[in-house]
């Protein structure tokens, strides 16, 4: 019998489960009751913040974001919480100054985050210098994400292949992470690649390795479980009525098929049903956001085009606005070209959002004769540096008359940012000096200022 080794097991449920399937609208209030169950199961972690959850909590639940990491961290003492932090970009769509990354981390960890999640879209390590410093000063857990991303079926060809991520993997472990995360948030990581891809990791690392799939293409329990026979330290599950569909691996099934073996995490199934049942009882009141639209609980559409689930409907909504619905079709065949364009980034926030919308503007209007801002500001060089080179012509052409210059930047984005605090203060001047507020504005200076003005009945 081989040495105990269980398997560590980070539930999504409160963040990138609800975010995945019901839009991030799970309120705090509808957390509390299970808290103390969920925190009695045994997770490694739960991840209950960062990703969408800051913005559709000030935008949409008129709640404070500081406040749901408090309230949860009362309930369950006795589980880490981690959050999803998106590098310089923070819980936000653009790379933010400096000492907005150090306030932001800092007032994180005091109101009770644990393990920091941090990823880059364009995984350009050179967005983790800022937050992983800052995680650091705050004595808490740097766990370096790695976007998995494709250009064939399987994972290989010339950009994304395993000496791309191992390559990646050192440099993260290198700069000070205590653990990596392989994060796939398209579903799109098939089984024996699981399996090839986390056995070389674990041959050239020694710090834990996780994964992090969606269930988006039926592939995901396949893939945690090869991942597991490869070594893997840690996986991420749902709760099974929060699991499935785009969102995660139902936990369910790993407690019994790993029950017996020296991975097995010992949880209590019948504690995890009464946590399901609860769950199953509020899902009526979120239903409206669910995608009712097929039966199928696998998106094949995935396993061809690659797109992950969220950027599809932002597509269709576009499409929809421009009266132009009957041209989706063109636009997944314009999205691969519009991609290679620009470098060939990982499909994930906000690169997704800016190849996709770029991608529809280029079947609409034709290629490249409206381009968006955040195109303008990619080719600058103001989210990083793509995998591969982009295309030159079309950098041009987004670069002419852009009012920045049009010779792209070489640096570290965060180097050319002014900071960024003063100014909120400066904004929110007699209405409030709380930290806490002054990043919610920072981070959304429309709707974060529209979320404090009714905070402080302004």
């Amino acid at each position: 019998m081989s040495e105990k080794q269980p398997i560590r097991i980070t539930d999504l449920t409160l963040r990138d489960g609800h975010q995945s399937l019901f839009a991030t609208r799970m309120t705090t209030d509808d957390m509390l009751p299970i808290a103390a169950t969920m925190d009695s199961i045994g997770f490694y972690s739960m991840e209950v913040w960062g990703g969408a959850t800051f913005d559709v909590m000030t935008r949409f639940l008129n709640e404070d974001p500081w406040e749901r990491v408090g309230r949860l961290k009362k309930k369950m003492p006795n589980t880490k919480l981690q959050m999803l932090l998106r590098g310089q970009n923070l819980v936000g769509y653009r790379n933010y100054a400096d000492d907005v990354v150090d306030a932001f981390v800092e007032k994180a960890a005091e109101v009770g985050i644990d393990i920091f999640r941090v990823f880059d879209a364009l995984n350009d390590e050179r967005n983790f210098i800022a937050a992983f410093k800052a995680i650091r000063k705050c004595g808490k857990h740097i766990q370096g994400a790695i976007s998995y991303s494709l250009t064939e079926k399987r994972l290989g060809g010339p950009i994304f292949n395993i000496d791309y991520y191992i390559d990646k993997a050192k440099k993260i472990e290198d700069m000070g992470a205590d653990s990596l995360c392989i994060k796939d948030m398209a579903g799109i990581i098939s089984p024996y690649d699981a399996f090839d891809l986390i056995s070389q990791l674990k041959a050239h690392l020694t710090i834990p390795i996780h994964l992090h799939t969606h269930y988006t293409s039926g592939m995901a329990s396949m893939s945690l479980l090869k991942a597991i026979e490869a070594g893997a330290d840690g996986i991420d599950t749902c709760l099974a009525p929060f699991a499935l569909r785009s969102s995660h691996c139902a936990v369910e099934p790993f407690v019994v098929t790993l029950k017996g073996t020296p991975q097995d995490p010992g949880f209590d199934l019948e504690k995890i049903a009464e946590v399901d049942d609860y769950l199953e009882a509020i899902i009526p009141k979120y239903m409206s956001f669910a995608d009712t639209t097929r039966f199928s609980v696998i998106d094949i559409g995935v396993l061809m085009h690659q797109i992950p689930g969220g950027m599809i409907s932002n597509l269709v909504s576009q499409l929809k606005q421009a009266k132009a619905i009957h041209r989706l079709k063109d636009v997944y065949e314009e999205i691969p070209v519009t991609r290679k364009d620009m470098g060939f980034p990982p499909l994930v926030t906000p690169t997704s959002q800016i190849v996709g919308v770029q991608s529809v503007f280029n079947v609409i209007a034709g290629r490249y004769k409206m381009i968006s801002n955040e195109v303008k500001d990619y080719f600058y060089g103001l989210y990083g540096k793509p995998p591969v080179p982009v295309n030159d012509e079309i950098r041009q052409k987004a670069l002419k008359g852009y009012a920045k210059g049009n010779t792209p930047i070489e640096t570290r984005p965060g180097d050319i940012l002014e900071p960024e605090l003063p100014k909120a203060r400066d904004v929110l001047k007699g209405i409030t000096e709380d930290m806490g507020d002054i990043l919610i504005y920072a981070l959304y200076p429309m709707t974060g200022l529209e979320f404090l003005k009714k905070k402080y009945n302004v």
